[in-house]
């Protein structure tokens, strides 16, 4: 997955950071309301793990932006104000879900895993396309009898692939996916094209066909032939 916490306590926010990147996520953080401002008007998370009150500005109003613009990341407000009216105004104005603080980060994880989910999969646990098929609580990939045994990054990129299957993605696209902003400091897409590469061959080694199409000039795309 790739998730941004905007979360103004250094000792949360370092917690979920580690905790979400120790499983093979992509995790940025940012502490105040107008680097979130400039992180949701650039990029596209999976999740936003939000919390409503920010030193410089107010969370709902981060909501709201992402709303008028109609961007289509999930979004699970945090708050330390256990109160009806917080967690009603949020849901109203678009938030997927809301977590009252103090919480466990097995229970954080699991609303963003459900959130994920039912924004991308029609809230099933387990993913098929043809001959693959995915059980995304054990992160397990099956082709046909086979288990593949995928890289965090190949796992990652062939969710993505499904996920988006029959549209052309660019290779921006991706790597940002993959990397977050991280991919700025990158010069070339070679490092992506290995990970291509590599899922490619696991597949089609297991029995699989080869659904990665390029799109020349454009980026790729997962389907049919």
């Amino acid at each position: 997955m790739k998730i941004l916490v905007i979360e103004d306590e250094p000792g949360l926010r370092d917690g979920i950071q580690q905790y979400f990147a120790g499983g093979g996520n992509v995790c940025e953080v940012v502490a105040d309301y107008a680097s979130a401002l400039q992180k949701i008007n650039i990029y596209r998370y999976d999740c936003i793990v939000l919390d409503i009150t920010l030193p410089d500005g107010s969370g709902l109003d981060i909501l709201e932006n992402l709303k008028i613009n109609n961007y289509p990341d999930g979004v699970l407000i945090v708050s330390a104000k256990n109160s009806l009216d917080d967690r009603l105004n949020g849901l109203d104005m678009g938030a997927d879900d809301y977590l009252v603080k103090p919480f466990h980060l097995s229970e954080l994880k699991a609303r963003v895993m459900s959130i994920v989910r039912r924004k991308s999969f029609d809230g099933s646990r387990t993913v098929a396309f043809n001959e693959i098929k995915i059980d995304l609580t054990s992160q397990q990939v099956i082709v046909h009898d086979s288990t593949l045994k995928l890289t965090k990054k190949e796992y990652a990129l062939l969710l993505y692939f499904i996920a988006n299957k029959a549209k052309v993605i660019s290779k921006n696209a991706i790597a940002e996916h993959l990397w977050g902003d991280a991919v700025d400091l990158c010069d070339n897409f070679d490092f992506l094209y290995s990970h291509i590469k590599n899922l490619r061959k696991k597949i089609m080694d297991a029995g699989g066909k080869d659904y990665i199409q390029s799109a020349y000039g454009m980026g790729y795309k997962f389907t049919e032939l």
